[in-house]
């Protein structure tokens, strides 16, 4: 959403707009959110919001008095604001009162909740989400913003509240899986692992581990003199997928995979689609952007295609 809004109109504005009463009262009754939620105005949007996105994000909460949603929506946001310490920091606008921003932000419903960091809207949502996902949305912002704007850091640190990561609940699936691991037995990891995959196919930890298991157990069975023999017998698919495999076991990554690149160009059919499936499987150990990966990567799709 960043620059999709120009805000610096209002500031303009400010100052030749006609001194109004503020809005009726914030749905809250006001006063919620402590010193960190504010009632703002187009006489004070320059100070309130503008300048003060430029320490910490600012959330704007667009609100009307007949809009029943902004009314659950705007206690979960002061309550939030108060938790926050100055983190962040919370402006309520009454859009009746305040038309022009409302016209700046574009409103079209509400309620409506935008972040402003440097003068700026980086993100926004609409309607009275559960207040979970509404803390999910600020913790967010946070996170992807404490680096640049150190007063958010700041004022964690003296409200006690610095956010630390959360560890994630152990799921009990892969700890069975490690546990054997740990214990070397590595049919009972494989099976494991295959469990979560019949469960959930497109579970990323799960494809990267069952991946490593079984390299685990070839690498167990790996002779390095297979090598040399595969030297001697380039036409011996098995012998190459083995020595690909001894030379990946004593970290030879690049002669394994140039090993089965050649391999691929050679062979056609069957063998050619085993050794595709073992050389992305060496591939799976890898992370995706390892040089070596996309490297080879590369090198396979110029011989397959």
């Amino acid at each position: 959403m960043a620059g999709a809004v120009d805000l610096s109109a209002l500031k303009a504005r400010t100052e030749a707009a006609a001194r109004r009463p503020a809005g009726g009262a914030a749905p809250s009754g006001g006063g919620g959110g402590g010193q960190w939620a504010l009632d703002v105005t187009e006489q004070t949007f320059q100070t309130d919001v503008i300048e003060r996105s430029m320490q910490v994000p600012v959330v704007v909460d667009l609100w009307a008095d007949w809009c029943e949603p902004c009314k659950q929506l705007s206690p979960v946001l002061e309550r939030a604001a108060a938790a926050g310490g100055g983190a962040w920091v919370l402006a309520r606008i009454d859009v009746d009162a305040n038309p022009r921003i409302a016209q700046a932000f574009g409103v079209q419903s509400l309620p409506m909740v935008v972040a402003v960091v440097g003068g700026q809207p980086v993100d926004a949502f609409n309607g009275a989400l559960p207040e979970p996902q509404i803390k999910q949305w600020i913790s967010s912002l946070l996170d992807a913003l404490r680096e640049r704007m150190p007063a958010i850091a700041e004022a964690e640190a003296r409200a006690g509240t610095a956010a630390e990561p959360e560890e994630e609940p152990e799921d009990p699936r892969f700890t069975a899986a490690e546990e054997a691991l740990e214990v070397g037995d590595l049919d009972a990891a494989e099976a494991a692992y295959q469990a979560i995959l019949a469960a959930e196919p497109a579970n990323e930890q799960a494809l990267a581990a069952l991946s490593q298991v079984r390299f685990l157990a070839r690498a167990e069975k790996a002779d390095p003199a297979s090598i040399e023999l595969a030297d001697a017998e380039p036409d011996n698919v098995d012998l190459q997928l083995a020595a690909a495999d001894a030379e990946v076991a004593i970290d030879r990554v690049e002669a394994a995979f140039s090993r089965l690149v050649a391999t691929a160009g050679r062979t056609f059919g069957e063998d050619r689609d085993r050794v595709r499936e073992h050389l992305v499987g060496l591939f799976e150990l890898y992370p995706a952007d390892d040089p070596r990966v996309t490297t080879a990567r590369r090198a396979l799709a110029r011989v397959l295609f």
